[in-house]
């Protein structure tokens, strides 16, 4: 391989290109039109009571040459949603992020509501290189403004694992159902110090399963293309009936 400016980044830097791509996940929602978890901006929907969704993404830098991948099941649990999140970055060093996830939806929570408001709270460690635990926290706002759009918006902060380094974090999202099973995705956001624009879609491949793929421009090294493609599955908890 050749010269390579990642070469010369902190465990700390590194971090922060495998958070953009794969900042803790959050559940894909209850409707066909929302996407899936490998995007950044997240909507206001949360799991119901009983069952589960299990996120899984993989993706490739074409610039710093990184590959990562994510695994995140998430329940929901009385009024909220809990998640347990896994990511891993092939860097120099490595990075092995483990955390969990707790999201809220307290207002709107019904499937038709025009408007949903949830907050978001979650914490990763490095498993690997240890150091102060990184996390996000934020407040998230779905807009059906028509049928098939719905705009979603998110402000809050990040914290960097291994230093603990605080940023804002923030974003704006529109999702276009162009059928029942196909939705357009493309956001504008700010996360762990990093500008990015990404679009995608999300496919509803069949009951529960939904597959996604994105590409996404990072202002990450003077500029970073991030290509994402995840599998996404949805179930019931057992013994519910």
């Amino acid at each position: 391989m050749g010269a390579n400016p990642m070469t010369h980044w902190t465990t700390r830097n590194s971090s922060r290109l495998i958070g953009w791509a794969s900042v803790l996940a959050a559940a894909a929602g209850h409707a066909p039109s929302q996407a899936g978890g490998q995007f950044e901006v997240d909507d206001a929907g949360t799991q119901r009571a009983g069952e589960c969704l299990v996120e899984s993404w993989g993706g490739h830098a074409r610039r710093s040459e990184i590959d990562f991948l994510h695994v995140g099941p998430a329940c929901g649990v009385g009024a909220v949603e809990l998640a347990l999140n896994w990511d891993y970055a092939r860097t120099q060093p490595d990075v092995h992020l483990l955390g969990p996830q707790i999201k809220w939806t307290f207002l709107g929570r019904e499937d038709d509501a025009p408007l949903s408001m949830a907050v978001l709270a979650g914490a990763q460690h490095d498993l690997r290189d240890g150091g102060r635990w990184g996390g996000q926290g934020a407040l998230i706002l779905s807009w059906q403004v028509l049928a098939p759009l719905q705009f979603n918006a998110n402000l809050g902060a990040d914290w960097a694992a291994g230093d603990g380094e605080r940023s804002v974090r923030g974003g704006v999202q529109l999702q276009w159902a162009v059928r029942p099973d196909f939705t357009l995705v493309a956001e504008r956001n700010h996360s762990l110090s990093q500008w990015g624009t990404r679009v995608g879609f999300s496919w509803q491949a069949g009951p529960g399963t939904s597959i996604d793929f994105s590409v996404a421009r990072l202002s990450l090294g003077g500029g970073e293309t991030v290509f994402t493609v995840g599998l996404n599955q949805q179930f019931g908890m057992p013994g519910r009936r």
